[in-house]
């Protein structure tokens, strides 16, 4: 991981942070100001203020209780946003005018207070974007005065949540479709409005996806965009008469076909007749032809058609192969088909038979091999279940099940205080999912011999970090039975400085969105198969070191009040 050291003068305070401000840029959402959080965080800061306290030092962890979807492992994302956030956190006059409207009780002098206020003094250490995470380990950990880093809780989770959320489901969708497919993601019509969808396009490709619809997104983030046409293109043309202008240069320019129209006719009544597709080809409809002829004069080179407009065996297939054979006399090459509705898995499998019949029958090598993309409300589910069936698509375009996280609302991530001025602090909770591991730590990964992570370990930041081929006693943070030795082949650790603050210590570097998909990737394929699985996965095991369990244990017995019985 490359590391940007600290500018000259870096001890000042702000300097390090000005520079890191003109390097990362503005939040994508403009939206995403130091207005956007809870009401109580502003209560809470002027609380801090009134008591002298809003300059404490303190430590906050920011993490999840438990993986989503019912799997076991989720992907982080939603850093990069973060950064820019605190990079660009400051109030305006216009929004200090506002919380003294609805604050009335405040005294003028906290307002001033939030004029200077920037995170200057805020440090973030963070896991890497893209990387497979795992419940209870700190995602990220910030640190600095308790009144700004409160007024960070919100955003932070709020950036994190619906991010980690989706990037994730796009990895369980690449995970069952496999890598040799194509993923396009199609929701921006059915996202939780233009935010909901712009978010949804990054993170699905960061997840894997290979594409998206959404033109927005593919200009903010460099994502390939895919698209053909819809069913109200087919269904807008009467008649091939409707078509004014039918020529079309040849692919190699040396010439013109005076009218591919009656050309796409030729080859229409030429499949129609071949005797291995007789029993299959009829008449078709010809507003339809005249819809694919018309687009693929328009997009010659990249010629896609929906075919299932009026019946996809009999209309939309022989059509498309009429179209696709006229184009290859010119030297051009059609794409596929799309199957926007039936039994996907069916009409893939006789869509290829015909592609493969036309390939033999005419010898055009590679007609066979046409691209077959399905649509229509697919998820994760779906795409199993079509797997399980047999089919012969090549892509799918995934929309409202993707970027709405159906089946799953909300990630859950919590943001918890660990410490302040140096003094280690628990949430205590009779359900025990939700007590806090207190003070500042270290996190690491532990690699075993096959290469795959065997464990995640939490450490306190005084104790020594891990070493590979040294054992070490890992231990589950509550059930005191629960513990193993392990000796590490290799030991990575987690959080690394991505907002130094006005410390001195290098920054790292955020990386281009294509190379957080590529360690995304990277990530799953070195988990151990039956983490990822579907079907009950196995749990990957978080734990803590001995001489952190032994202290959550002791601050536990501490902080919790003992009862009376009478």
């Amino acid at each position: 991981m490359e590391a940007t050291a600290p500018t000259a003068g870096a001890g000042a305070n702000g300097s390090v942070a000005a520079a890191a401000r003109a390097q990362v840029g503005p939040p994508t959402n403009p939206m995403a100001t130091a207005l956007l959080t809870d009401q109580y965080q502003f209560s809470m800061a002027y609380a801090y203020w009134k008591a002298g306290k809003h300059a404490d030092r303190a430590v906050f962890d920011l993490y999840f209780r438990k993986n989503p979807f019912g799997g076991e492992f989720t992907v982080f994302a939603g850093l990069e946003e973060c950064i820019r956030f605190i990079a660009n956190f400051k109030f305006t006059e216009d929004e200090i005018s506002f919380l003294k409207s609805v604050m009335p009780m405040c005294e003028d002098a906290f307002f001033d207070y939030l004029r200077e206020v920037d995170c200057s003094d805020v440090e973030v250490y963070s896991i890497a974007e893209g990387s497979v995470v795992f419940p209870k380990v700190p995602l990220m950990r910030v640190e600095g005065p308790v009144a700004v880093v409160q007024l960070l809780e919100t955003p932070f989770v709020n950036l994190i949540n619906y991010a980690s959320l989706v990037t994730t489901n796009a990895a369980r969708h690449r995970h069952v479709a496999g890598k040799s497919k194509v993923l396009m993601e199609f929701g921006l019509r059915r996202a939780q409005g233009p935010d909901g969808a712009i978010s949804a396009s990054k993170y699905c490709f960061m997840g894997g996806f290979d594409a998206t619809s959404n033109v927005l997104a593919g200009h903010l983030f460099g994502i390939p965009l895919r698209g053909t046409h819809s069913h109200a293109y087919v269904s807008s043309y009467m008649n091939l008469s409707e078509i004014p202008d039918r020529t079309l240069r040849n692919k190699d320019g040396l010439g013109i076909c005076k009218d591919f129209v009656t050309l796409v006719q030729q080859w229409l009544h030429k499949i129609q007749v071949v005797d291995s597709l007789s029993s299959v080809f009829g008449d078709t409809n010809q507003s339809e032809l005249a819809a694919f002829a018309s687009y693929a004069l328009a997009f010659p080179s990249n010629f896609l058609a929906l075919v299932d407009t009026y019946d996809v065996m009999r209309s939309g297939i022989p059509n498309f192969c009429a179209v696709a054979l006229a184009l290859h006399d010119l030297g051009y090459k059609a794409s596929g088909i799309r199957l926007d509705s039936g039994d996907l898995a069916y009409l893939s499998i006789e869509a290829r038979k015909v592609f493969h019949a036309i390939e033999k029958e005419f010898n055009i090598p590679g007609f066979g091999k046409m691209i077959i993309t399905a649509s229509n409300d697919l998820n994760e589910e779906t795409i199993d279940a079509l797997n399980k069936q047999g089919h012969e698509v090549d892509a799918f375009g995934i929309g409202t099940y993707l970027v709405t996280c159906y089946s799953q609302a909300a990630l859950g991530c919590v943001f918890k205080l660990v410490e302040i001025n140096s003094r280690p602090r628990i949430k205590l909770s009779e359900d025990v999912a939700k007590v806090s591991i207190p003070c500042k730590k270290r996190c690491f990964r532990l690699y075993g011999k096959e290469g795959y992570p065997l464990v995640d370990i939490m450490i306190r930041e005084s104790e020594p970090s891990p070493k590979a081929g040294e054992r070490i006693l890992c231990r589950h943070p509550f059930l005191e039975s629960k513990r193993a030795y392990v000796v590490p082949q290799h030991v990575e650790e987690l959080l690394q400085c991505y907002w130094p603050g006005s410390s001195n210590k290098p920054r790292a570097e955020l990386p281009p969105l294509e190379n957080i998909r590529s360690r995304c990737m990277q990530q799953l394929e070195k988990l151990r198969p039956d983490h990822i699985r579907r079907l009950n996965p196995t749990p990957y095991k978080v734990s803590v070191s001995g001489k952190l369990y032994e202290f959550i244990h002791y601050l536990w017995l501490n902080e919790a009040p003992v009862g009376e019985l009478q």
